[in-house]
């Protein structure tokens, strides 16, 4: 993207890509010249189709964009007009002179030589809740199928665990063989899965313990938790819901035979009781 914002010039690049119709007013959307891939129009989340390439939010600029920033910021302490009193007041929490990236610099500055797209034919996610990070790490597992394979895991269940899709297990983690890992599971550092541990779709970060025969099932497991005998860590997995899956904290005890379902647990918890739909701080 960096070469691209070289070649084109302009006060910008913007990443985009090309999204189907029916989710493209999710997003801000664009429409660029084929030729010289200058941005010639954009709006946020329009009522109407206007386009099926949309911003992904990643931008190269030129130090020139904070005078663009400078000057609505200064526009907006000095607008008197009865559409900005009207905005003013839908807007109360905000500063007079707050700048809005979209609305106050990417259209107008749309069309005139300022903006240019660079768009990418990877993957992409937009990342608005914590649920999204299992489906991020899914995408990555899955290409690591095709550029380092090395790095994914593999057993059968004999002298190594089950493995089932793909799963990314850190080199210094212990994995007892009788457990079954799979899909979408990456276990960091330093981990401990005990006997008959079932993990499907989860991040287990450094240092977790997980005891024998305990589920985890669309969650992440935070720094130093320990989840406790024939426990159950688990949520719906719908990534764009509030608690569509569950996190646990830094340093969260989950005691034997606790139930977790749907809940944001905050660090240094302990959980003896089973909760769930719950935001425990």
């Amino acid at each position: 993207m960096l070469e691209a914002h070289k070649k084109y010039g302009g006060m910008g690049t913007i990443l985009v890509i090309k999204v189907s119709p029916e989710s493209a007013d999710q997003f801000g959307e664009l429409v660029a010249d084929p030729n010289s891939n200058e941005l010639l129009h954009y709006t946020e989340k329009p009522e109407t189709f206007v386009s099926d390439r949309i911003n992904c939010g990643v931008y190269v600029f030129t130090p020139e964009i904070f005078t663009a920033i400078q000057g609505v910021s200064t526009q907006r302490k000095t607008e008197t007009s009865i559409r900005f009193e009207a905005l003013q007041s839908a807007t109360r929490s905000l500063p007079a002179n707050f700048v809005r990236l979209d609305q106050d610099i990417l259209s107008p500055l749309a069309g005139k030589k300022q903006l240019y797209i660079y768009e990418t034919r990877d993957f992409w996610e937009q990342i608005k809740t914590p649920g999204m990070s299992l489906k991020c790490s899914g995408l990555y597992l899955s290409l690591f199928r095709y550029t380092s394979p090395h790095l994914l895991t593999e057993g059968d269940g004999s002298k190594s665990a089950t493995i089932l899709g793909d799963v990314y297990i850190h080199p210094s983690a212990k994995v007892h063989p009788t457990a079954k890992i799979g899909p979408n599971v990456s276990i960091s550092a330093n981990a401990r899965i005990g006997a008959g541990v079932r993990l499907i779709n989860c991040i287990v970060l450094d240092d977790v313990e997980i005891k024998e025969n305990a589920v985890v099932i669309h969650s992440i497991v935070g720094w130093k938790c320990c989840i406790g005998r024939w426990s159950r860590v688990q949520a719906e997995g719908s990534p764009n819901a509030k608690l569509g899956v569950t996190i646990l904290g830094e340093a969260v005890n989950v005691e034997d035979e606790v139930v977790v379902i749907n809940c944001i647990v905050l660090p240094n918890k302990t959980l003896n009781v089973s909760v769930q739909q719950e935001i425990i701080l």
